[in-house]
């Protein structure tokens, strides 16, 4: 299973969006984007030097806008990337350009959204001296205590050894004074401490722009920077799109979902590279592109054609399956028909196949549709943790 991933604020170099601009259709697309976007994404990818597109409200639509960009160059279009790709998940802001590939809303709405967010984000982020640290290394333990006692926040927990603290320049300072042992750290090229209670006059605004969007359930598996989990509402991602900007993004349990559904493969959209080498450190098993250019489009698609979903003719089946998830953290017991439902197996509506268990707490696993079980993704037995893949279903009706 292949996941396309596409990377945050922090990501962007001066001129990275130069090459894309030489593929047919691209800077149309960009400058239709431009419009909403209230920036020329042509000029801020191309010319701009580094601290103009460190500016937030100029950097999270022109990040959005590339990885879309990308993902329509790659496939011939979205609607095609969706049938093939099993998983889309995004880092802070690129949750929206992960949204757009699943098909909760359209690219023109995750541009209007981005504008929103950027221009908020960067409204609240000047109300105080703020910014962000990347803690390299170090137990873990002891590095979200160091932060605590400085009353910084642990805004992006990476996994792979990397936690990003978020907090006041004071606040940084003090920590870079006395760091936890055995940590490097590293402070980021971004305008404020995202993802952390400073960012909470953000969240009204963003709110306020989402409430009359159209969206849609997502197509494929979206997984969400809140706590990993896949979202299956579209109302829902909307909500925690919203009131993620003042909350940590945890794309270590995103990660840790992907290995659970068995992702093979990841590619990451331009500019590339900041979650490859996250997955190259914490999921060495997964193949990995990163696009930086379009010299590596051909590296993609085969990673593409290989570990991708065969596309099926209009004229055929297409794929839809769906996931049950675990309601909350426990262990998981097979029950009843779940004994017996090997892959290939007809899972009736309402039929118990099994619960999570927290001592007397049990949650139960069901679905509430004919089905047949396409594969476990967890054993009788297992730890699993709120929002985990269980079990992967054909509906039959599809």
């Amino acid at each position: 299973m292949l996941v396309i991933a596409a990377p945050g604020q922090g990501a962007q170099v001066p001129g990275f969006l130069a090459p894309w601009l030489d593929l047919p259709g691209v800077a149309d697309r960009l400058m239709a984007w431009s419009d909403l976007a209230g920036c020329d994404l042509i000029a801020c990818g191309t010319t701009a030097g580094a601290e103009e597109i460190t500016d937030t409200a100029i950097a999270q639509p022109l990040l959005v806008a590339a990885s879309l960009a990308a993902a329509e160059a790659l496939s011939g279009g979205l609607g095609h990337l969706r049938k093939q790709a099993g998983i889309a998940a995004g880092h802070s802001v690129g949750e929206l350009a992960a949204g757009a590939i699943a098909g909760v809303l359209t690219p023109e709405d995750a541009m209007r959204l981005v504008s929103v967010r950027g221009r908020a984000m960067a409204k609240a982020a000047a109300a105080e001296a703020t910014g962000m640290t990347a803690v390299l290394g170090g137990d873990q333990d002891e590095v979200l205590a160091a932060l605590g006692a400085h009353g910084l926040t642990p805004a992006n927990v990476n996994g792979a050894g990397q936690i990003v603290a978020a907090g006041t320049t004071t606040q940084l300072a003090a920590l870079a004074a006395d760091p936890p042992a055995g940590v490097r750290l590293r402070p980021l090229t971004v305008a404020g401490a995202f993802h952390t209670a400073h960012m909470a006059p953000a969240v009204a605004a963003l709110r306020e722009a989402a409430a009359g969007m159209t969206v849609r359930d997502p197509a494929i598996v979206l997984i969400s920077n809140a706590d990993g989990a896949p979202v299956k509402s579209g109302r829902d991602w909307l909500e925690r799109i919203v009131t993620q900007v003042s909350t940590p993004v945890r794309w270590d349990r995103c990660m840790h979902t992907m290995a659970g559904l068995g992702a093979s493969a990841l590619i990451e959209l331009p500019p590339g590279g900041t979650l490859t080498g996250l997955a190259r450190r914490a999921l060495p098993q997964l193949e990995r592109v990163a696009l930086k250019t379009p010299d590596d489009l051909d590296a993609a698609r085969s990673l593409l054609a290989e570990h991708g979903i065969p596309e099926h003719h209009e004229d055929g089946p297409t794929a839809d399956w769906r996931l049950l998830v675990a309601a909350q953290a426990g262990t998981f017991r097979a029950a009843g028909a779940a004994q017996d439902a090997a892959p290939g197996a007809r899972v009736r509506p309402g039929a118990p196949l099994g619960h999570v268990q927290v001592r007397r707490d049990q949650k139960p696993v069901t679905a509430d549709f004919a089905a047949v079980v396409l594969e476990w993704l967890v054993e009788d037995g297992d730890p699993v943790s709120e929002g985990q893949p269980l079990v992967r279903l054909q509906p039959e009706d599809a």
